[in-house]
């Protein structure tokens, strides 16, 4: 039989369906990999078997990273799977909040029984007025797989519409119209904007970036959006800035007791990516780069270790995920020469503390695999090896 395969959270079938008949799926105490969505992973103990997590969905906050390369385990997410699905919600909030929809229903909801609406409306309505998204401008913070995404819409909605990304990578500018404004920092992003939207990672420089500075370069009338992760915004800020009307509104997916019960707040309960189309494509992103993984050792979207890419040049592969220190390849390749196996060829790539390396070699037995495992394993800083074969 194949890997072993656990899902936590529901996994939509259609993701499933990706490993075939050659996989088990549930079936086992001692998975070769995990399909995840939403479930904390910081006080699980990882089985040694575990070769991957695969997160079916952008964020990964909820999985240990350093505590899965201790493992051996490379964590995957999936860029772009949800962003169509995040790029409509926030443009829905931008629309029900420039025309007051959530008052204006409420007022009809809380209507008093056989009041006749049509006319009341017609002497009321007014207080409901909103305005347009044609010729705003919004200011899109971070443009990635789901900022790209905004940012094209609002402006194919005839807005004008200025981006700041100092990490914007060349795939991401591709996605791009030539029509956005790329400003040189957030202040001048949002210094003319009516609408500011955030869609950056959540990590030790982005948390809090909207804070009381940030917010004092909006101007009063603001709306501000974070459909990203919680703690990008500052909600304490958020409640100050707009108790003191120096914001206009506040939409997010993300919650805490801090901005329960404001007028002025709106919160979705983090319902971003939760398509049912969505839901499909993320697992199936998902379900394929383990499959890729498991079955070539080739890396797609991981967050702990580098991409790695490389078509087979021999019959096996040699994988190991191990400390990226000095004299690792010197002491791996030494390890192969003395065993008489030839290096067809050699990938290596390193992220911060952990590095991968894929070695293609020539044709070995079995029991020749398990002894070049066991031996490389006793390197010190190695903590995964693995042996391919190649399915022709």
């Amino acid at each position: 039989m194949g890997d072993q395969i656990k899902t936590y959270n529901a996994i939509a079938k259609e993701g499933l369906a990706e490993f075939g008949d050659n996989y088990r799926i549930n079936q086992t105490d001692n998975p070769d990999a995990y399909l995840i969505r939403s479930v904390d992973l910081h006080d699980h103990e990882f089985p040694k078997n575990l070769k991957a997590i695969a997160r079916c969905g952008a964020g990964y906050n909820n999985v240990p990273l350093d505590k899965a390369l201790e493992n051996g385990t490379v964590v995957f997410n999936t860029p772009g799977g949800n962003a169509n699905a995040v790029k409509e919600l926030v443009l829905a909030s931008m629309i029900i909040a420039s025309r007051n929809i959530v008052a204006a229903a409420n007022w009809s909801a809380n209507a008093k029984p056989g009041a006749d609406i049509t006319l009341r409306t017609e002497k009321e309505k007014t207080s409901f007025n909103g305005t347009e998204l044609l010729g705003k401008t919004v200011a899109v913070i971070g443009l990635g797989h789901i900022g790209s995404l905004v940012a094209n819409a609002c402006l194919d909605l005839g807005m004008k519409v200025v981006g700041y990304d100092p990490y914007l990578t060349v795939e991401a500018a591709w996605r791009l119209s030539d029509h956005i404004k790329r400003a040189t920092s957030i202040a001048d992003a949002v210094k003319d904007a009516e609408f500011v939207t955030v869609h950056v990672p959540k990590n030790e420089e982005t948390t809090g970036l909207i804070a009381d500075a940030k917010i004092a370069q909006m101007k009063p009338n603001t709306i501000l959006l974070n459909f990203a992760r919680l703690g990008i915004v500052d909600n304490k800020a958020v409640v100050e800035a707009l108790a003191e009307h120096r914001l206009g509104k506040y939409y997010t997916d993300f919650s805490d007791a801090t901005i329960l019960h404001n007028d002025d707040i709106v919160i979705m309960p983090h319902i971003g990516g939760s398509t049912i189309e969505a839901e499909i494509n993320c697992a199936r992103m998902a379900a394929k780069q383990t499959i890729e993984f498991l079955e070539t050792g080739n890396i797609i979207n991981s967050v702990n270790l580098p991409n790695v890419s490389a078509p087979f040049e021999s019959d096996h592969r040699i994988t190991l995920i191990h400390k990226n220190i000095p004299n690792m390849i010197g002491q791996i390749s030494t390890y192969l020469a003395g065993r008489g196996i030839n290096i067809e060829n050699l990938v290596n790539k390193a992220k911060d503390k952990y590095a991968y390396t894929m070695i293609d070699i020539d044709e070995i037995d079995q029991a020749t695999q398990d002894e070049v495992v066991l031996n490389l394993e006793q390197i010190p800083a190695v903590t995964r090896v693995r042996i391919l074969t190649h399915k022709k």
